[in-house]
């Protein structure tokens, strides 16, 4: 069932995969939404959109991308509400991730982020790389169509 692998995507993650079309962010991107579902919320959503609105950005993507990639990710993800609130990672602005992936019962967190990478686990959920994430097969068998 494609709803079995519920990731939860840290947003330097998702901005390269946006970014990057052939990177190791965006093949792992692409994986979880093939054989799972990503999990966000409300905090991850705005600050994905807060990144995304820094001047710097307008150069790599014009605002009607950005917007129709925000629209595009809430549609195809499940958004979870925070009920628990975590205050546990060296660096409080990587608490959301933590959050969404308790609340959300995550299978897994894929991470750039060294704060976030430095913890390994979280409550028995994994706190990997995306390359690590394109490594580990989740359980999920190729197909001879794929």
């Amino acid at each position: 069932m494609k709803h079995e692998f519920r990731f939860v995507f840290d947003t330097n993650v998702i901005i390269s995969a946006l970014l990057l079309k052939d990177s190791i962010p965006r093949k792992a991107l692409d994986k979880a939404l093939q054989h799972g579902c990503l999990l966000i919320s409300d905090a991850s959503v705005e600050e994905l959109d807060l990144v995304l609105r820094r001047k710097g950005f307008e150069r790599y993507i014009k605002e009607k991308e950005r917007i129709e990639f925000l629209v595009a990710l809430v549609r195809d993800s499940i958004v979870v509400d925070i009920a628990e609130v975590i205050q546990e990672c060296r660096d409080p602005r990587d608490d959301i991730f933590l959050e969404l992936a308790v609340n959300g019962r995550a299978t897994c967190i894929v991470s750039g982020d060294d704060d976030l990478l430095s913890m390994h686990t979280f409550r028995k959920i994994p706190i990997i790389s995306p390359r690590e994430f394109l490594e580990h097969s989740w359980g999920i068998t190729q197909s001879a169509e794929d």
